[in-house]
């Protein structure tokens, strides 16, 4: 192999850094702010693992990398919430930019919430767009469901890829979607009862029974989210009921729950043994904001092998 290397920005967890070990990348440096996301990275990981602020990690101690990798934080983009110009969570992309230009790795990989595309009439993503192309990269974009690639859930991610234009690098295809679907009875269905404290019990808000919270056995799963109370049922509740217009109620018969968070582990495939470090909201929180690590895994084999084809054109 090739062995390419990689540092990661806002790495959270590792699920995008797990899925491109997975394919043959080493990931030698990673970066976030939460320091139990930096200790659940450090179980799986030999990466050194820098917590803190990134704006203030000196650009000298970040390694020069074939790839930097960064889901860099989507909450100021995300639909599901209030989505404002001047959140100061939509200008971190600055300091991934920044060290792109400085470190000028052959590839960077990034992630974010389908809003970044309509976020201020699209003018957050062309701005993003150009910051990378102005670094020295050929830049594409393309918006993926998780559910298309092996992963159990319904899950919308703009993955945005840079090659350096010295590689001759100027189409890019995205890998094809998946020929099967696996379901959520495929995913958890054969998983041990879930203990009490794995699953989150706080009070349903009005927000929570606004709409349906359950996908069924048969199907994939809702987006998992990073809030631990707005986590969606586990598939052997009863179903819910619409009563009119933004209300719905649980059915009577059986247990009404959400999912633990060992299933959302599951469903965003990662690793059954894999202990989250912090306390219940926290694993929630590291979970949901992953990528699911099937996805990037299949990601980055299809970028892996572009790479190796660049270095042997260039070579010869």
């Amino acid at each position: 192999m090739a062995g390419f290397t990689a540092a990661s920005l806002f790495a959270g967890a590792g699920g995008l850094d797990m899925g491109f070990d997975n394919a043959g990348f080493k990931t030698v440096w990673a970066n976030d702010v939460d320091a139990d996301a930096c200790r659940t990275h450090e179980k799986w990981c030999k990466a050194e693992t820098v917590c803190g602020d990134i704006g203030k990690v000196g650009q000298d101690s970040i390694p020069c990398t074939d790839v930097i990798l960064g889901g860099f934080p989507c909450q100021g983009f995300s639909l599901s919430g209030p989505r404002k110009l001047d959140d100061s969570r939509n200008v971190l992309y600055k300091h991934y930019v920044r060290i792109v230009k400085e470190k000028q790795p052959k590839m960077f990989v990034g992630e974010n919430v389908k809003g970044l595309l309509t976020m201020g009439n699209g003018e957050i993503m062309d701005a993003i767009l150009r910051a990378f192309s102005e670094c020295g990269y050929h830049v594409f974009y393309q918006l993926l469901n998780a559910r298309n690639y092996e992963v159990p859930e319904d899950r919308e991610r703009v993955i945005i890829v840079g090659f350096r234009k010295d590689l001759g690098i100027e189409r890019f295809d995205y890998p094809a979607p998946r020929n099967h679907i696996i379901t959520l009875r495929k995913a958890i269905g054969n998983m041990p009862q879930a203990k009490p404290e794995d699953i989150c019990d706080a009070p349903y808000s009005s927000r929570y029974m606004s709409r349906n919270r359950k996908r069924g056995w048969d199907e994939t799963s809702y987006t998992v989210p990073a809030m631990a109370k707005q986590v969606t049922l586990w598939p052997g509740s009863p179903d819910m009921v619409k009563n009119g217009p933004d209300d719905w109620s649980f059915g009577k018969e059986g247990t009404t729950r959400r999912l633990s968070w060992r299933e959302c582990a599951a469903i965003q495939t990662f690793p059954p043994d894999l202990e989250f470090a912090g306390n219940l909201t926290s694993k929630y929180k590291q979970i949901g904001n992953a990528v699911p690590v099937r996805l990037a895994e299949i990601m980055a084999s299809h970028l892996y092998s572009i790479l190796v084809n660049a270095s042997y054109t260039r070579a010869n």
